[in-house]
Parts: C-alpha cells; sequence; structure tokens
C-alpha cells in the first residue's frame, strides 16, 4: 500500500468514526458533511483493500483491519503532537496540547493544578477527561491521553507511574452523632452499615484490600459511584463511609460529616500520574508531568 495514498485528514476522519462510533457524529465534530467523513474512510479502505468497519445492527464496529489502522493513527497523532511540542518548545512553550484523563476523585484537586500551568502557557490546548476507574482505564487501552491520574494504575498494561500526592481514605460518620471518645478499631465497627464506593475504583480496591489484610467484613449497605452521594447519606445518617479526604473539603462539618479516628487509618494509597510505556509525550505533557512531580517534592525540600 504506497504512503502517498493516505492523508493525515483521511486518518483524522476515521478515527474520529471509531472513537464516536458514528458517522455522523464524526460529521458534527470535524464541520463536515456525512458524504464527506464516509468519503474520506472509504479511501482508506478502498487503498488498503479491506474494509473498516462492519455493521452490527444499528451500530458499526471496527474490524480486525481497522482495529491495526486505529493503532496506528493513534501512534502517528503522538508521533505528530511531539513534533508540534518541539516546534512550539522552539518557541518558548507557547503553544500545543495537553490531554488528561482522571478518576472522578482526583477532581477535587487536580484542576487547581492544571490551572496553575494554564496560567503560564495560556495558549496551550487542553483536553480534560473525568470519569471512573474502568472508564479511564478503557482510554489509555485506547492511547486516548497523554496522561491519566489515578491511585491504581492497571496491572495488566506496560505503564510508567509516578506517585506524586498522598490520598488518605478516612472513616466518616455523620457530623451530629455522639463520638467514641477515644481511638476505636474498624472491628468495633463492623456491627455497622457502611457506605463503599463502586467495585472497581480506587477508592474500593484500598478498603478491600485493607479488609482482606485485617480478614475482616463490613456490612456494605451500598455501593455508589459518586463521593458526593456517599457524603450526603452518611449525613443523613444511613451508615459509615470510607472516603478519600479530598472530597471532605477544608472542613467535613460543613457537609454533616465527621471524621473518626479508626485504628490503621487514614489509609494511604498514593495519587499517581501514569502514562503508557510506549507513548511519546508531548512537550507539554512532560512539562505537566514535571510540574507535578516538583509539587511532590517540595515539602520535602522544604
Amino acid at each position: 500500500m504506497p504512503r502517498r495514498h493516505l492523508t493525515f485528514r483521511q486518518l483524522e476522519a476515521f478515527s474520529t468514526v471509531a472513537r464516536l462510533g458514528s458517522f455522523s457524529r464524526a460529521a458534527e465534530v470535524l464541520h463536515l458533511s456525512q458524504p464527506a467523513v464516509s468519503i474520506q474512510v472509504r479511501q482508506i479502505a478502498d487503498s488498503i483493500g479491506l474494509p473498516l468497519f462492519e455493521q452490527s445492527g444499528r451500530e458499526i464496529r471496527l474490524t480486525a483491519a481497522g482495529e491495526e489502522v486505529l493503532r496506528t493513527a493513534r501512534e502517528l497523532d503522538d508521533v505528530w503532537t511531539r513534533l508540534e511540542g518541539a516546534l512550539d518548545a522552539l518557541k518558548g512553550l507557547r503553544k500545543g496540547r495537553l490531554r488528561v484523563a482522571l478518576v472522578t476523585t482526583a477532581k477535587y484537586f487536580l484542576p487547581r493544578m492544571l490551572g496553575d500551568f494554564c496560567r503560564r502557557y495560556p495558549e496551550i490546548e487542553i483536553e480534560l477527561e473525568v470519569a471512573n476507574r474502568a472508564r479511564i482505564v478503557e482510554r489509555m487501552r485506547g492511547n486516548l491521553d497523554d496522561l491519566y491520574i489515578m491511585s491504581f494504575p492497571p496491572d495488566d498494561l506496560d505503564v510508567v507511574v509516578h506517585p506524586f500526592l498522598d490520598n488518605p481514605l478516612v472513616v466518616i460518620a455523620p457530623a451530629g452523632e455522639p463520638a467514641p471518645g477515644h481511638r476505636v478499631t474498624l472491628a468495633e465497627l463492623a456491627d455497622r452499615y457502611f457506605l463503599l464506593r463502586e467495585t472497581g475504583s480506587g477508592s474500593r480496591k484500598a478498603v478491600d484490600r485493607h479488609l482482606q489484610r485485617c480478614e475482616l467484613s463490613l456490612k456494605v449497605r451500598l455501593s455508589l459511584g459518586s463521593n458526593e452521594a456517599i457524603r450526603d447519606l452518611v449525613a443523613s445518617g444511613m451508615g459509615l463511609a470510607i472516603l478519600s479526604r479530598h472530597a471532605l473539603g477544608a472542613d467535613p462539618a460543613e457537609h454533616g460529616v465527621r471524621i473518626l479516628d479508626v485504628e490503621g487509618f487514614p489509609l494511604q494509597q498514593p495519587w499517581s500520574v501514569v502514562h503508557l510505556r510506549s507513548k511519546v509525550l508531548s512537550l507539554p505533557a512532560q512539562a505537566f508531568m514535571d510540574d507535578l512531580l516538583r509539587a511532590a517534592a517540595a515539602p520535602a525540600a522544604a
């Protein structure tokens, strides 16, 4: 297949269709007509001699050839982004693109750090994705972003992991509930109902690992994907919870909860900035990661 038969415009159209699973939605995003997008995708298929998509009911799915083309298109996008970053560096890192994906609990602190970065480099384009851990890992598998912020990187991917911030998990109770008056053990609370994050989340993984070490089980009344919902339900008296301290704000009492003094807590599972080992980091991505790591080193250096 002669390389001159493929263009970046065609690959962009194809990648957008693959990402959105729809020719019409891709056309809207690219500000093109649907026939124009279809023609560009068909031109790639004609060049390689294999179909890129197959129809499954109302959905379209990538063929094996489509998966290969998509993987290569993303690698080319990384290389092109690196070139753009290198050229921008010659201009003082004034322009470029940074794509960051973070798990939901990281939204309580990461945007502030990102805001500082944006103020220094106002012309850098930022793409920010906030989702649960399962979705962030899925995005990582697809090489959709530069950097990922999470507390439990996946074990089955070849990634580079840099811890940069503590993520203390604490036990909370309703603010109006009488305090025990002493440090309690988690076993003493085992007869209480608990509200926990959903299975698969980083917080839940840390809690489950701690319970396994302690050979202890809790009465889980609800598993939820929202820190705010769990916090508010605890405030209403529905049970206790184990949440990241970052999800409680400067004063937990403002949200109707308080932190219990429980032996073995807070659990410590650091936040990490993660990227695929094969990822060609853009200069903005490298600069932002360096910012996070410098912030992590600052307390130790003080």
